[in-house]
């Protein structure tokens, strides 16, 4: 049987006696069972033999063996358990087995005993599943905590954007948005609508009033009255609320003349004053009095009223 360097250096040192009690006696184990290894230690001894041959005898000092006596008897005089007998499985096997320390030898072919009981490291299926599952909590857990974290990232960007939007950079900082608000307004009240045909003795209308209650601004149309030369008709408005006739200024040679005169009045008193014209010097009255005849009157009706009528289905 070959033998490798490791079994080359255990016989060495087995010679050389530097072996600890379990390397020894796996040692003097293997020389009984392989006589090769037994003829290799031989020969170890047989040349390192020579070395005690180099040294000399020295004495021990006589405290030396007087310690070495002490010790032997205080150890002799502990008591020291009987050995538990073993079970007899490990009785059967011990055959087997050897001592503690003792290397484990080859059954021999004709042993028919029971097999050396080796100790089973293999985890139980109940111990497999607690491992597992712990090993799954670790990792949920630590999946947790990051969508945690994640969250509370979010949580932190979404506040940001909505109350300190200028703390974030362009990149996640919303862009401002303008938003168009169409309010509908209902649409304002129809003023009333008033005319008054100024005209003399049921003859053909001379003149045609109409007066806007919202602006004040009334219309005078020209309808049958000719100019005369070097005179103009003037335009008053009375009423028992004034002290005397008030002028509302010339009408003009036009068709149409506008005039915003009566924004000073009352809406009651313009809408049932009596409207006047009188045949002035060009240009109107100098002194803001009628000194003209009255040619034409005529009063307002209402022709449009304030708010559009309505028409209420039929029933």
């Amino acid at each position: 049987m070959a033998h490798s360097e490791d079994h080359s250096a255990l016989a060495a040192e087995y010679a050389l006696g530097t072996l600890d009690a379990a390397e020894r006696a796996e040692a003097e184990a293997l020389m009984r069972s392989d006589a090769e290894f037994a003829a290799l230690v031989k020969a170890w001894e047989l040349k390192l033999g020579a070395l005690n041959q180099m040294v000399g005898l020295v004495e021990p000092r006589g405290e030396v063996w007087d310690r070495i006596k002490a010790a032997i008897a205080a150890e002799s005089q502990r008591a020291v358990p009987p050995p538990a007998a073993p079970p007899i499985g490990d009785v059967a096997s011990a055959g087997v087995l050897g001592a503690p320390g003792d290397p484990i030898l080859p059954r021999p072919a004709n042993d028919t005993g029971p097999a050396p009981v080796s100790e089973s490291t293999e985890l139980s299926p109940e111990s497999k599943r607690v491992v597992h599952f712990a090993k799954r909590a670790y990792i949920w857990r630590g999946v947790a905590m990051l969508s945690s974290a994640i969250a509370a990232s979010l949580l932190l960007v979404v506040g940001a954007q909505v109350y300190q939007p200028d703390l974030l950079p362009d990149a996640v900082r919303p862009p401002i948005r303008t938003q168009i608000v169409k309010v509908e307004t209902p649409p304002p009240a129809v003023p009333a609508q008033y005319v008054a045909v100024l005209q003399k003795d049921g003859n053909a209308p001379a003149f045609i009033l109409t007066v806007d209650a919202g602006s004040k601004t009334f219309t005078v149309r020209r309808v049958a009255a000719t100019p005369e030369p070097g005179k103009s008709y003037e335009l008053w408005i009375v009423s028992d609320k004034l002290q005397k006739p008030r002028s509302l200024g010339v009408i003009g040679n036009r068709d149409f003349t506008v005039n915003p005169a009566l924004s000073s009045y009352d809406p009651d008193l313009v809408s049932k004053a009596t409207y006047a014209v009188t045949v002035e010097p060009e240009g109107g009255s100098p002194t803001g009095v009628a000194t003209g005849p009255i040619v034409f009157t005529g009063k307002l009706v209402e022709s449009v009223p304030p708010e559009p009528i309505r028409n209420t289905p039929k029933q």
